[in-house]
């Protein structure tokens, strides 16, 4: 006798599933960030040393210069710029998607040292001074003029600075540009300094180079490689290509030779990619060819565990077990080695992300991410949607699994 409440739960979670993805599936896939190979740009790699000698190049200074590269990309409007160290004393630069090339490029390569100076030309500040976002644009109460204010990292360095240049001047310099300069009437106790400007714009020019210059290291560019979007959009269609007839050949073989099961499978892998792209929508991730590589390889040990499962039921099944308890047997059976396989990939996930760097990294988490949302969705949902319709008396027959009746033997 069918089990009416069972089959109705079965068929309504399908319903509302397929329901979610195909609303929700094309927002997702469109606020998806592509990558550099993805969407064409360009990356550079910086080597970094010390502004002085005997200034050492440490992780935070490092990291610091790295927090620097990505303001400026982005005060240029370059979205999401990808930015982060290497080893001990480089940084990689991944800009997607810049229509201003040289622009970006230009002010990314120049050294960009801030420093203040006495008449003499002798540097008695840079970089390392500075709080990040040190300088913002005020007015000064009394005269109502746009100020530009910047902090200090230490106070009683700049008034030991200004105790030595009272009565002359301190100049502020970008490079070898003189950008400001400023009498030093009386040493300054303060951990501020303060730049009077004649105009809003140039107040907010100034604290904007000041800001921007600010950097704690000396970069020299050693490596840049570019990706024409062209390119780039060839590659995403090639591969969103291949990857959709990879699909319906899956799909096609699943059902064919599993039957309902086979259904079964194809539904929890597109449960499976939906829940894959929800997941990079909530991280704001970016995807790039290897996170695509990582995805497609997902997706393969998703089949491969309903494989290996519908393979244990259809053995039970050819044993002579009911249909019941051949799914009990064949899933139990299955479920150490599906498990087994992923704990190794999983393991091997996260020596990648410790070891590796960059599209490695990317790699990783993507392949880690899909072994534990095919776990979820390929496994226990898969399972679980099987029980429904076969404790629902809906699959009685074994050729429902492509088990012919003339290969069963008795008990």
């Amino acid at each position: 006798m069918l089990d009416w409440k069972r089959i109705s739960f079965f068929f309504l979670t399908v319903v509302i599933v397929l329901g979610a993805v195909g609303i929700t599936s094309p927002g997702l896939v469109d606020r998806i960030k592509l990558g550099l190979d993805l969407k064409g740009g360009f990356e550079m790699l910086y080597t970094a040393e010390p502004l002085t000698a005997g200034q050492p190049l440490t992780k935070e200074t490092l990291t610091e210069a790295a927090k620097s590269l990505a303001k400026r990309a982005d005060s240029l409007g370059v979205a999401e710029p990808e930015v982060y160290t290497e080893g001990s004393d480089r940084i990689r630069v991944r800009l997607a998607g810049v229509e201003n090339e040289e622009e970006v490029r230009s002010l990314l390569s120049k050294p960009a040292v801030l420093t203040f100076r006495g008449p003499d030309g002798t540097v008695y500040m840079n970089g390392t001074d500075f709080v990040e976002n040190a300088a913002k644009v005020s007015y000064d109460p009394n005269t109502k003029q746009p100020i530009v204010e910047i902090k200090m990292k230490s106070r009683e360095k700049f008034k030991e600075v200004t105790t030595k240049l009272t009565g002359s001047t301190l100049s502020i310099y970008l490079d070898e540009k003189l950008e400001s300069s400023a009498s030093v009437n009386f040493p300054i106790d303060s951990d501020s300094a303060i730049i009077t400007q004649t105009s809003v714009a140039g107040a907010t020019s100034v604290a904007k180079m000041i800001n921007l210059g600010a950097m704690p290291l000396k970069l020299t560019e050693k490596y840049i490689q570019r990706v024409d979007a062209t390119l780039g959009k060839a590659s995403l269609h090639e591969t969103a290509r291949a990857g959709l007839i990879a699909s319906i050949l899956i799909f096609l073989f699943m059902v064919l030779y599993y039957r309902i099961p086979g259904l079964v499978a194809a539904f929890t892998l597109i449960t499976y990619v939906w829940v894959l792209l929800a997941i990079f929508d909530f991280m704001n991730a970016t995807l790039t060819l290897p996170g695509i590589a990582a995805l497609v390889l997902g997706a393969g040990m998703a089949v491969d565990a309903n494989i290996i499962t519908y393979e244990r039921i259809r053995e039970e099944i050819r044993a002579g077990k009911s249909i019941l308890s051949s799914l009990k047997a064949g899933t139990k059976h299955s479920f150490r080695t599906i498990m087994d396989a992923n704990v190794t990939n999983l393991i091997a996930g996260i020596v990648l992300y410790y070891v590796g760097n960059g599209a490695i990294r990317g790699f990783a988490v993507i392949t880690m991410m899909s072994i534990i949302i095919s776990i979820l969705t390929n496994v226990l949902f898969s399972r679980w949607l099987l029980h429904l319709i076969i404790r629902g008396n809906l699959l009685k027959k074994p050729s429902y699994f492509g088990v012919k009746e003339a290969d069963i033997r008795g008990l």
